[in-house]
């Protein structure tokens, strides 16, 4: 049966999965969502005998309906292949009294990787499907990790461009070096004099401009979008909450339907929401736990039902959270408005025009799957050194922002249900914060002399990721203001 997708802002006509793929943003700035939400079409207990791949393709294949049996799976073996250090794709490590699904094991050492190594696959098979003559240019915004993730996937990919902004001073040193020694001819990086806010609300203010969409057209191009927006990336992210249950159950560390809590790292939303989609497939997730920094926007909405922008903009160790505008809360608002397109889009409108909206209480009734916490920049320190100290393993700072608050759920809830945490980057990204956190007189010591550190207490190799740029040539220096954004974009496609 197939399924389509619609806008979370209007009542425009449903599209294919590979049609929504290529266009990123609705027509009208809404989000593309399923129209349903597919059920497991296989037991659990036959998932317990599946590799990666193999889940992949029985988790994909129930969303991206028009995509054919071979066409799926080619996308999928491109993607999860050597560029992944495991052949687990995404191993369970057990530390401290919970599991850590490590998805950090890709190209780019963070989870990103998970989507962005399948999203070029998926979109330049959807073109072929739709005779799309045009280069497919992807336009992302990023707070860290997308960016370079986005940059490996369509590095060098035919038929396709991509531009990546991100804020000049809002990224780890490892995470800027990563993205502007990117090699392709067809990748640009752009440093914008802001912060990711900024830098998101700049792209999606290119992807509604009309008039620069049909200049681009007349020069043989077309936008997308690499960023979670984009339903290619939301739907391999569902597939490694339902591999995480399975590899559970095969490992006998749960029953066949043992109900487990999920604590993901929230920056824009995506990654959680994905673990709310694999639950409504039917993967037995009781408690979905989300977890901030000290850019708290989401624990305030969980307990107060009011979303608030209007706040500081605080820049902390785990950069790829510090976000305001988490873009795809909007799916999950859009549902718990009884999928009313016109009233998402009041609440859309009240964020753009005041900052903040409120939801109604019934639809604030229909939360009681979430629990949403946050760290403070100490309490994330502590968390790593303490569970370095306990079991011998290393945190990146958004995996102990959730631990953290893993702890604080626990304390409030006393649920002993056994829990999976997200671990979204490898620490190896974040040496400089995990090593001053471990120790204080790592503050002192240069950054690859702090990696080189990290490998001793580790008894982790160092990442291939790490090696490359040691000794990598910058090959973008480009930096704009936000203004310059849309002019930046013309300048680079020559338009």
């Amino acid at each position: 049966m197939e399924l389509l997708y619609k806008s979370t802002r209007s009542n425009s006509e449903p599209v294919t999965a590979s049609k929504a793929i290529l266009k990123g943003l609705a027509d009208d700035g809404g989000l593309f969502v399923p129209m349903s939400l597919p059920k497991l079409s296989i037991s659990l207990e036959q998932l317990a005998k599946m590799d990666y791949k193999q889940t992949a393709y029985e988790v994909m294949k129930l969303f991206l309906t028009d995509f054919t049996e071979e066409e799926l799976k080619n996308c999928i073996n491109n993607a999860y292949d050597e560029k992944f250090d495991t052949s687990a794709i995404a191993p369970i490590v057990k530390a401290d009294g919970a599991y850590y699904l490590e998805l950090f094991h890709g190209a780019t050492i963070a989870f990103k990787d998970m989507a962005l190594s399948i999203l070029p696959h998926l979109m330049t098979t959807a073109a072929k499907k739709n005779n799309v003559k045009n280069d497919i240019v992807i336009l992302t915004a990023t707070s860290g990790d997308t960016g370079k993730a986005a940059l490996a996937g369509f590095a060098d990919v035919k038929g396709t461009k991509i531009i990546v902004f991100y804020p000049k001073n809002g990224v780890s040193a490892v995470q800027e070096k990563q993205m502007v020694t990117q090699k392709g001819d067809n990748t640009f990086v752009v440093g914008i004099k802001g912060n990711f806010d900024d830098a998101q609300s700049g792209v999606k203010a290119i992807f509604g401009d009309k008039e620069l969409a049909a200049q681009l057209d007349s020069a043989g191009f077309q936008f997308s979008s690499a960023n979670s927006i984009n339903i290619g990336r939301l739907v391999p992210q569902v597939v490694y909450y339902v591999y995480a249950y399975a590899q559970l159950l095969a490992k006998g560390e749960i029953q066949d339907g043992e109900k487990i809590n999920v604590v993901v790292p929230t920056g824009n939303f995506g990654n959680i929401l994905a673990a709310f989609y694999a639950k409504n497939m039917g993967i037995p997730i009781e408690k979905l736990i989300c977890a901030s920094n000290d850019n708290k926007v989401l624990y305030d909405f969980f307990e107060t039902g009011c979303y608030d922008r209007n706040r500081d903009f605080i820049l902390t160790t785990s950069p790829s959270m510090d976000i305001l505008i988490s873009s795809n809360l909007e799916r999950l608002i859009y549902r718990i408005a009884g999928n009313d397109a016109e009233k998402n889009a009041e609440f859309m409108k009240a964020l753009t025009s005041e900052g903040k909206y409120e939801i109604t209480g019934e639809m604030k009734a229909q939360l009681k799957d979430f629990y949403g916490n946050y760290a403070t920049e100490a309490e994330t320190a502590d968390v790593i050194k303490e569970v370095y100290s306990k079991a011998n393993y290393v945190l990146d700072t958004h995996t102990a922002v959730a631990a953290k608050v893993y702890e604080k759920y626990k304390a409030d809830t006393k649920d002993d249900t056994k829990t999976v945490i997200a671990s979204t980057a490898s620490p190896y990204k974040f040496s400089r914060s995990v090593m001053s956190a471990i120790d204080s007189k790592y503050e002192a010591v240069e950054d690859f002399d702090l990696i080189d550190e990290l490998t001793k207490i580790s008894k982790v190799p160092e990442p291939n990721a790490i090696k490359e740029i040691r000794t990598a040539k910058i090959l973008h220096d480009t930096v704009c203001e936000v203004g310059e954004m849309k002019d930046v974009v013309k300048k680079f496609l020559g338009v």
